[in-house]
């Protein structure tokens, strides 16, 4: 099986690939946020993922998620495969330009609800529903702040705030950068008042066909105690998706995109 490319899974911009031949020399502000943002448009994907939630109750979840992303709006499809108990789960999250995000939730066998607070955990997790939207490398204000190691890997740390019009739950956002492999290795989200809300660690990253890709994540913070390892497993590019498949009642069906299992 293909690794997994963490840029379908998490939609907060881990979703890079980048050849083995990209410069380290210090790059400016702007341009890096906006290299790192170009590949996060990568149009249509489809994934399998493995989610295990590490709290006070530990769960392990089989998922597929189905994306479209541009430059001016994302679609987002997450369903639950397994456990037996939660199949047909499904999450619909939607974002244009700088518009708020908007999403609904399908709980078999017919409860359909509008997401109303898009800071609350994604299937229980220590995700957010807009951490899974939100591209912080597109906000108006981008700085390097430093540099600093993670794992004996030396990064530019690159700080994100959103601008005027711009919304967001988060007062800014820390990214280490590993340049050469144009890969975020942590990511730090803050609130406004600079409290540290969620860390989300790449802790494995493998070479495909040249590429590097993000293959595995971890992520603490949002509740004590409490974590959520992702491990993909699956992803195809440039899938056929219909529109019915990014809509409410399409999530409440669990199809399988012809050619993804290739």
């Amino acid at each position: 099986m293909k690794p997994f490319h963490l840029a379908a899974a998490l939609g907060f911009a881990l979703a890079f690939i980048s050849s083995a031949a990209e410069p380290t020399a210090p790059m400016p502000a702007g341009e890096l946020a906006a290299r790192l943002s170009a590949l996060r448009q990568n149009g249509t994907s489809y994934v399998r993922v493995k989610m295990d939630i590490n709290g006070a109750k530990k769960e392990a979840l089989q998922l597929q998620i189905k994306e479209r992303r541009s430059k001016t709006a994302t679609d987002v499809v997450y369903q639950v495969l397994w456990p037996k108990e939660r199949k047909g789960e499904s999450i619909l999250l939607r974002k244009s330009g700088a518009r708020a995000a908007s999403g609904s939730i399908f709980i078999p066998p017919n409860t359909l609800r509008v997401i109303d607070d898009l800071k609350a955990p994604l299937l229980g997790s220590d995700l957010s529903y807009e951490d899974l939207v939100e591209d912080f490398f597109a906000w108006e204000r981008q700085a390097i702040v430093g540099t600093e190691a993670v794992g004996g890997v030396n990064c530019q740390l690159l700080e994100s705030k959103p601008g005027k019009g711009e919304r967001s739950s988060y007062g800014s956002v820390k990214s280490w950068i590993d340049t050469r492999r144009m890969v975020p290795l942590r990511v730090e989200k803050y609130s406004g008042s600079g409290q540290l809300i969620r860390r989300i660690d790449t802790t494995r990253v493998v070479s495909d066909a040249g590429h590097h890709i993000p293959a595995n994540l971890t992520v603490s913070g949002a509740r004590q105690g409490s974590s959520t390892e992702l491990d993909g497993t699956r992803i195809k590019h440039g899938v056929a998706f219909t529109d019915r498949d990014f809509t409410t009642d399409g999530i409440k069906e669990i199809v399988t995109p012809r050619g993804s299992q290739d």
